[in-house]
């Protein structure tokens, strides 16, 4: 198990690099979307099963598709199909899938295996210990961060329908009459 910590631990760098490196949208969440599943790999291989479900529910399931929505939102135009052909040459997809397949393996080895490895040492983290420390002492903070998140989507739901729905300028309206 220790090798399956050392070598997730690894993609989840070298992904990361790749969402901070990246210079298209796209790439940066393909490369996050890596990286994700990567830190859930390592939660898994710490023996903390529950917390690496919850990194794939909620990181990488859900705020990835709020984010691969703004993405669709903020890219409209004349040039979108342009892009996404770029987008879909296979040069592009070889670093996700290398370090994806790279992540496969150590989960196919370690099924083979069959091995759990060792788990962390204190009590098992279970939903309803997860449920009641977020709804107990730290509800303020969890109402916080939905709020926050509220607010981000307002926002890119917003600006993405500002920049469809442009207006004519006035000066260019009194030009041509």
């Amino acid at each position: 198990m220790e090798i399956a910590f050392y070598l997730s631990g690894g993609v989840a760098v070298l992904a990361t690099l790749g969402v901070i490196t990246s210079l298209h949208p796209v790439h940066a969440l393909l490369y996050l979307i890596v990286s994700l599943i990567a830190v859930a790999m390592v939660f898994f291989a710490l023996g903390a099963p529950f917390a690496g479900v919850l990194e794939i529910i909620v990181y990488a399931g859900a705020i990835m598709v709020l984010f691969v929505f703004v993405v669709m939102m903020l890219n409209p135009g004349p040039l979108a199909k342009a892009r996404e052909r770029a987008w879909l040459r296979p040069r592009i997809w070889l670093g996700p899938s290398v370090l994806a397949a790279v992540l496969l393996a150590v989960l196919l080895a370690t099924l083979w295996r069959g091995d759990p490895g060792p788990v962390v040492e204190g009590e098992m983290l279970t939903a309803r210990a997860v449920g009641t420390t977020l709804f107990g002492p730290w509800l303020i903070v969890v109402e916080l961060s939905a709020f926050l998140l509220l607010a981000a989507l307002v926002t890119a739901s917003h600006l993405g329908q500002a920049g469809s729905s442009r207006e004519p300028d006035p000066t260019t309206a009194r030009e041509e009459s």
